[in-house]
């Protein structure tokens, strides 16, 4: 596929927001049409096809989910690229396992713009190049071709479905390393996010501090010494998400053990301070 074929279609009720995407991605290369509403950009969409969609997520009338769905039939090789705020990023959760490719959370920086826009563009036009190289040698290997044409299909909705971690408000983007919980953001230390999406990942498993070790820092040690190494960084964690972090309800001490996450709120008269199933001197009394 020539570059000169590329058309991306920009959707975003907001005017100074489309008109700025639309210069910004402007090129001699490039057809760019504007949709102030989710109606026009159907209208597009049953006019002619697309290889890129940067779509916003919220709109009056027809939003970006339901433009994602009539695009997924009009126009089903088209790269999409949705833009959402923390307080949607579950809807863009939604989207990604519906077929867009990418999201971008507001207000997203220019060089996050067009290095989205790049990586979908060149996503289209290798899978584009991989369809032709199908076409042409199709009728020779028929049972290739159907092979990989079924094969770039498959793959990557499992990839989407695996990217994300959701538990009692928290949500997880391992690719983009972006956590939210009640839909604002929490800034985690890598190790506490390679932690906190573990605990998740095992949610009311117990995992023991060794295992937690080898888990987020690749290290293998002995309970006594992995008890105090992962003390600290689930005590970070805790003043981090837990609203009472003396008496907490997601990260849970579980006595002789190690800890879990559960996934479901524990009452706060079954978890004792200080001492008990839940409590941190279940760990630090040397009991594991």
């Amino acid at each position: 596929m020539a570059m000169s074929e590329t058309r991306i279609l920009i959707v975003d009720d907001e005017d100074t927001l489309r008109m700025t995407l639309a210069d910004l991605l402007a090129s001699e290369e490039r057809e760019i049409v504007t949709a102030a509403s989710g109606e026009e950009a159907l209208a597009y969409l049953e006019d002619g096809t697309f290889d890129l969609l940067v779509v916003d997520l919220i709109m009056p009338g027809i939003d970006g989910l339901q433009v994602i769905d009539v695009a997924q039939k009009l126009s089903p090789q088209a790269r999409i690229i949705m833009l959402t705020a923390y307080g949607t990023l579950d809807s863009a959760i939604q989207a990604m396992r519906r077929g867009a490719t990418d999201y971008l959370l507001k207000p997203a920086s220019a060089p996050q713009i067009e290095a989205a826009v790049d990586r979908a563009l060149q996503q289209r036009f290798e899978e584009a190049r991989r369809q032709e190289l199908i076409d042409r040698i199709g009728d020779a290997f028929d049972e290739l071709r159907s092979k990989a044409a079924a094969a770039p299909r498959t793959q990557p909705a499992a990839t989407r479905q695996e990217r994300f971690l959701q538990s009692r408000g928290i949500i997880i983007d391992l690719q983009k390393h972006i956590v939210t919980m009640q839909n604002r953001g929490l800034d985690l230390t890598p190790t506490e996010l390679r932690l906190l999406s573990t605990l998740i990942a095992h949610a009311d498993q117990v995992m023991s501090c060794s295992e937690l070790v080898n888990q987020v820092q690749n290290y293998e040690t002995d309970e006594r010494e992995a008890r105090s190494i992962i003390r600290v960084y689930i005590r970070r964690l805790r003043k981090k998400i837990e609203p009472d972090a003396t008496s907490p309800g997601y990260i849970l001490n579980v006595r002789g053990a190690g800890y879990m996450f559960s996934s479901s709120e524990v009452p706060a008269e079954d978890r004792p301070i200080g001492t008990g199933l839940y409590s941190d001197e279940a760990l630090d009394d040397g009991s594991l």
